[in-house]
């Protein structure tokens, strides 16, 4: 008998992933729009066939998740906001931690097995910066506008694992926390991650902060996420998805190096921390800056590796095949 996966926020870069990689392994999807007009765009850009529905459920209201959630065997939380696009400058702590609750009390009520909900690096952020992270290590900022993003992951997986503890019952957890995720975008709707390969090539970043991320690729994360959805032995587990640490130097020297002309415009050129710190009071984007710079990140994916015997790809490869897909869809120029 054919299983059957909710995947929530299926327009997103993750979702598109986790999507077609269930479907290549044989579940039946059902994946959540705020828009319904966008169901052939999404179905299009997934380029696979496969027994894939669509029905609509936004993070901010309780309405069409419990349909949504309905006849499930698994479901898969992808969707949360960024501070970024339409929720600049927004309340993304509130949508985050209000959206993760209305999926799991869903899929409780629903009976279903098993939810993997994806969280963020950003929520196992060391006290010391820079210092060793692995599954054990919790995010632990003050409530500052600059610490949004990982107060807001954080706490919603903090409220994941504190309403699974009270329903015995089930469903069971796992969540998935991915570093900075890059891999070919599938449409001109890009993710955060991937638009800084863009700022790159389009010349639009002049000047590179003294930052960077562990790397993993979107399609060894789809892959990681299905595994932790059907492996037994991982119910109740978190998961660290990261690969490689790059420098936002390195990979400017990566696309210049292996595209040529191609990153003509991506500029070799540093912007001193002193800088990034002077403006940071009068500058959001500087401000959220600030505790990231210079510091490389070490985060651990012993678990996953040990677990599911999982490996990400080279971080220079999927730095290139992102910029070689917004090459492909005209978005480098």
């Amino acid at each position: 008998m054919t299983e059957s996966v909710l995947v929530t926020g299926g327009s997103g870069f993750v979702a598109g992933y986790v999507i077609r990689e269930l479907l290549e392994r044989g579940f039946r999807v059902r994946t959540t729009l705020r828009n319904p007009a966008r169901a052939d765009a999404v179905r299009r850009k997934l380029v696979l066939d496969g027994d894939l529905s669509f029905t609509v459920a936004d993070l901010l209201s309780d309405d069409g998740w419990d349909a949504a959630a309905a006849g499930m065997d698994y479901v898969v939380h992808t969707a949360s906001p960024m501070p970024v696009g339409e929720h600049r400058g927004q309340d993304i702590i509130t949508p985050a931690r209000a959206g993760t609750r209305r999926v799991l009390e869903s899929a409780r009520r629903a009976g279903v097995r098993r939810v993997v909900v994806t969280s963020s690096t950003a929520a196992a952020i060391p006290t010391e910066p820079g210092g060793p992270a692995d599954e054990n290590v919790w995010t632990d900022l003050p409530d500052k506008p600059r610490y949004a993003y990982p107060r807001a992951k954080t706490l919603a997986e903090q409220d994941a694992w504190r309403m699974v503890a009270g329903w015995p019952a089930g469903p069971e957890l796992v969540t998935v926390l991915p570093s900075n995720i890059q891999g070919p975008a599938l449409d001109a709707d890009l993710s955060p991650s991937v638009w800084l390969i863009r700022m790159m090539l389009t010349g639009k970043m002049p000047v590179l902060p003294q930052m960077g991320y562990a790397i993993v690729d979107v399609r060894d994360l789809a892959v990681l996420h299905a595994d932790a959805m059907t492996e037994p032995s991982a119910a109740g587990r978190r998961f660290i998805a990261a690969g490689q640490f790059l420098w936002f130097r390195e990979m400017a020297e990566l696309l210049r190096d292996r595209l040529g002309a191609q990153a003509a415009k991506v500029s070799p050129r540093r912007l001193p921390n002193w800088v990034v710190r002077a403006a940071a009071p009068f500058n959001a984007e500087m401000n959220q800056m600030v505790p990231s710079l210079g510091v490389r990140s070490r985060l651990s994916s012993a678990r996953a590796e040990k677990q599911f015997g999982w490996h990400p790809r080279p971080a220079a490869d999927s730095v290139i095949d992102t910029a070689n897909s917004l090459i492909k869809l005209g978005l480098a120029g």
